[in-house]
């Protein structure tokens, strides 16, 4: 109890050291750097800003307003993270909601691990932490992704090396920012799934996207039937196989190709075609055979 109470005037003391103009640290050389970077430090809570950065955009009232009662019984027990900009001003890299419910119950200051860290670290730092949550939902873990990407310049080999997952994972996440606004937005809210999202996502058009989507969740149909939906629409896409048209073809019955064979006194081969055109053959085996046929045809 006694190293508790300790360690929370120690972080105390290094608030006032932050308050004073003649120590405000700038770099890790600055005097008394060692003593707050890195440390953690009750800050006032009207001194951090939020962090621009921050991928989560719909924050639940009913979970805040419970962390905010356990925050009110047992105070913050994991801190903050920020970084200092200018003399005592600082901002958030992570913990947003442990900022807020602090705030909902009134608390005037918050232990936060001061940091120094540029732009692209900040964004970095609290991207790579909020995509490690497990309740983020899959658009704001597609939308940190991207950010990562095209404000860090980083591709989606290195991104994949970042964050520790697969390749295949990022690119997931990606393919559904494609999606409809409508079907992102209801995604976010919980209607559907990202398994529904990765289904609808295989179609191009958005109306027929926006059309299964509404079948989706009007009739809550689960992801493999979702699946089927979009597999019976891409399959109604595919050209249809033309059958064959209806000629005029005939069957030859056994005993006419037998009055060709007795007719010409060898077998003969008779065949006809789907449009009712054919062809008769008559083999011969000697020129002595060959003129007995053409006499017979020109008799």
């Amino acid at each position: 109890m006694t190293k508790a109470v300790k360690k929370q005037a120690l972080g105390r003391g290094l608030s006032a050291l932050l308050k004073d103009p003649e120590n405000d640290i700038k770099s890790v050389e600055d005097k008394n750097a060692d003593k707050v970077v890195g440390n953690i430090i009750e800050l006032d809570i009207e001194s951090i800003e939020i962090n621009p950065f921050q991928p989560r955009t719909n924050f639940n009232e009913e979970t805040l307003q419970e962390l905010a009662k356990s925050i009110k019984e047992l105070g913050v027990i994991q801190p903050i993270t920020v970084r200092k900009l200018e003399f005592n001003k600082f901002q958030l890299i992570s913990g947003e909601r442990r900022l807020r419910a602090s705030k909902l119950i009134g608390l005037k200051t918050i232990p936060a691990y001061i940091r120094l860290a540029n732009d692209n670290e900040s964004l970095v730092m609290a991207l790579v932490e909020n995509i490690q949550r497990h309740d983020l939902d899959p658009i704001e873990v597609a939308i940190s992704y991207q950010r990562l990407i095209e404000e860090i310049n980083l591709t989606q080999e290195e991104l994949s090396e970042r964050v520790g997952k697969k390749r295949s994972t990022i690119t997931n996440y990606l393919r559904l920012l494609k999606l409809d606004p409508i079907i992102q937005t209801g995604m976010r809210d919980g209607f559907i799934s990202m398994g529904h999202g990765r289904a609808l996502i295989n179609i191009d058009n958005q109306d027929v996207q926006s059309d299964i989507y509404h079948k989706v969740v009007t009739q809550n149909l689960s992801v493999r039937e979702t699946e089927a939906l979009v597999k019976n629409y891409q399959d109604s896409l595919k050209p249809k196989t033309a059958k064959p048209a209806k000629g005029n073809s005939f069957d030859i019955k056994e005993d006419e190709k037998k009055a060709f064979a007795n007719y010409f006194g060898t077998k003969v081969d008779v065949k006809v075609a789907g449009n009712g055109k054919g062809k008769i053959t008559i083999p011969f085996h000697s020129e002595e055979d060959f003129n007995r046929i053409l006499k017979l045809i020109n008799s």
